[in-house]
């Protein structure tokens, strides 16, 4: 009877691709070979013996070539259409409210930059941290760089990553600097996102003036690739194209890339992690609620495409012969707040890649990063929930990947649910066509949809006030259609999904016909931070998502076909996570009083599992 149902199930063309897949027995265990029939028992002399092999991370070896992806700082300045000029400001120190400058006539003097930041009003500012200035590096103990205990079970592919896959770690600005008023940095919308008692940016992990440390670190660990990001204020406290550099802006993160270099490392380079500067909002209501997204990131800003593509000119300028993959924009979706915001950042987006490719003669990578927790559909024998499914994707993917991979209109969701929308001229969409070089996301986890109550129709039609589902218009949850919890859960939504990651890639690929880069992925794991240290430390449920997200990803390159580029792990320390430290995403802790560092489980476990599947330069 057994037989005949599942003969049955499988006739009826049940596709390798859905969600649920009936089936009847036992879990196949294909690597048991048979044991013989009796086991044999007996007696032995018993003794202690060393079950574990003491053995130590693989640190990155040092460069033997310099590689160059552009032209040096001279030739690329004379491609620049503008001349640059560059000056030097103070810091805006604690309890500092009195403009003592006298240069009140230049309109980007030192009074004109301390009144951004008495304007910006921030909220209990009263620390600056422990350093202010750069901390010299240090060697780590090979103490530090044992191995720890293996789990018990672990993934059993036979798989090896291409040569060419990059494999790294990945951090923002906002999240890990801290010093935000110092050294001529200008304010930003992340100083003006939490305005209650939770924790600030202010400080945070001190990497503005640790990176050299945080570096080594990495780099002893086997870490290749480093991805972080830039803050537009730091380069241009005044945000406006004419306006001065800030020479120890561009001199600190010149420092930090070549230290990358000299440590054997590849840089990875975000032009914007949502940290837009506050000139964007400083006459908006930054607490408004936006048509799509969570937050008003001033990217709908009449003068926000030419800014950003001048900011994002100036770091080619300085960068581009040493950094050889960059990112425009992160998760854009998330801080457009409308469509012109959405159409903003195609536009600013298509420019730069022109700009770089064309005119500079770039031979690196330019592509996005978005966010997108992969949409299934609750029922996938329901066409109701298909359709679902794919609005909810097609309106978090398609706004960027439809104009900017393929050349082709917004998709007709987010053009006939969201006000004010614009389709894209021909003209447009021919400047626009094609102008990426890889679809980055950040495909934390996945999310259950099914159609909302009253219908999509109807929900269209209304707001975020009136329909908190709106504008997906989808039903979200964590629970599949038995009931089931989607997976592991963690200290906040992010599920332990990686046979959802691999449908997800092939979607992605197959959708936007663009190599796929996993711009972020990572797992806060429930509770750590309330956890003793040695056991925040061994995160087995953290080694379990990335090697299991890892498994899966060689799964989708070799059994499906799909070109994933390269994977990095978020973040490479615990830190801000806009308001918060307890959704603890790092694969070091922290101290928080001492800023001390200390390595976790899955970060060797997961650098372990690469580097025993591939070459990858090591």
């Amino acid at each position: 009877m057994k037989t005949a149902l599942l003969l049955a199930v499988l006739a009826a063309g049940v596709q390798a691709q859905e969600l649920y897949l009936t089936t009847i027995g036992y879990t196949a265990r294909p690597h048991c070979t048979r044991p013989p029939s009796t086991p044999s028992y007996r007696f032995e002399p018993f003794s202690y013996t060393q079950n574990e092999t003491v053995r130590y991370a693989t640190s990155v070896p040092s460069p033997t070539a310099t590689h160059t992806c552009g032209p040096a700082y001279a030739e690329a300045l004379e491609k620049l259409s503008t001349a640059l000029s560059t000056t030097t400001w103070g810091s805006w120190l604690p309890g500092e409210t009195v403009i003592s400058a006298t240069d009140t006539d230049d309109q980007y003097g030192q009074a004109a930059w301390s009144s951004l930041w008495a304007e910006a009003d921030l909220v209990n500012y009263t620390s600056v941290g422990m350093y202010t200035t750069t901390v010299s590096p240090t060697p780590i103990p090979s103490s530090e760089l044992v191995l720890p205990p293996r789990d018990y079970f672990g993934p059993t592919d036979c798989y090896t990553f291409p040569e060419d896959f990059l494999f790294g770690v990945a951090a923002s600005a906002a999240q890990i600097e801290g010093a935000i008023a110092l050294e001529g940095r200008g304010p930003t919308l992340m100083e003006k996102l939490i305005q209650d008692n939770r924790p600030k940016n202010y400080i945070t992990n001190e990497n503005y003036y640790l990176y050299k440390q945080d570096l080594q670190r990495l780099a002893a660990m086997g870490v290749k690739y480093y991805s972080f990001s830039i803050p537009w204020s730091r380069i241009l406290p005044f945000t406006v194209p004419g306006s001065p550099i800030n020479e120890e802006g561009i001199k600190h993160y010149d420092d930090l890339i070549n230290y990358i270099l000299e440590l054997g490392m590849v840089p990875v380079l975000t032009i914007i992690h949502f940290d837009s500067p506050l000139y964007f909002l400083k006459d908006a209501n930054i607490s408004a609620t936006p048509d799509i997204g969570y937050n008003n990131g001033g990217y709908w800003h009449p003068e926000f495409v030419d800014a950003f593509v001048n900011y994002g000119k100036i770091l080619f300028t300085h960068f581009a012969d040493r950094v050889p993959v960059w990112t425009t924009f992160n998760e854009p979706l998330l801080y457009a707040y409308n469509f012109t915001g959405i159409n903003n950042v195609v536009q600013a987006h298509a420019q730069l890649y022109h700009y770089y490719h064309d005119v500079l003669g770039g031979t690196g990578k330019i592509g996005f990063k978005l966010n997108n927790n992969f949409g299934v559909p609750k029922d996938p024998e329901n066409q109701t929930d298909i359709d679902i499914a794919d609005r909810f994707n097609e309106m978090q993917l398609g706004g960027f990947g439809n104009p900017l991979c393929l050349g082709e209109q917004y998709p007709e969701s987010l053009l006939q649910t969201l006000p004010g929308t614009q389709p894209l001229t021909k003209e447009e969409l021919k400047y626009v066509s094609n102008t990426t070089d890889f679809f980055g996301v950040d495909p934390y986890t996945a999310t259950v949809v099914s159609a909302p109550p009253g219908g999509v129709n109807a929900c269209s039609q209304q707001n975020m006030t009136t329909n908190p589902l709106y504008p997906y218009c989808v039903t979200q949850e964590v629970t599949n259609i038995y009931g089931w919890n989607i997976g592991y859960r963690s200290e906040s939504y992010v599920y332990l999904t990686p046979t959802y990651l691999r449908s997800y890639l092939s979607y992605l690929y197959s959708t936007f016909r663009k190599p796929i880069l996993i711009g972020e992925f990572g797992f806060p794991v429930h509770d750590e931070s309330l956890r003793e240290l040695p056991d925040q430390l061994f995160d087995s449920p953290r080694s379990q998502y990335y090697l299991s997200f890892l498994s899966e990803t060689l799964k989708a390159i070799w059994e499906d076909g799909v070109h994933v580029m390269g994977a990095f792990a978020w973040s490479f320390a615990d830190n801000w996570e806009f308001g918060d430290y307890a959704a603890q995403f790092g694969i070091q802790a922290v101290n928080r009083t001492t800023q001390e560092r200390f390595f976790k489980k899955s970060f060797f476990d997961m650098v372990d599992f690469v580097g025993a599947r591939a070459g990858l330069g090591y």
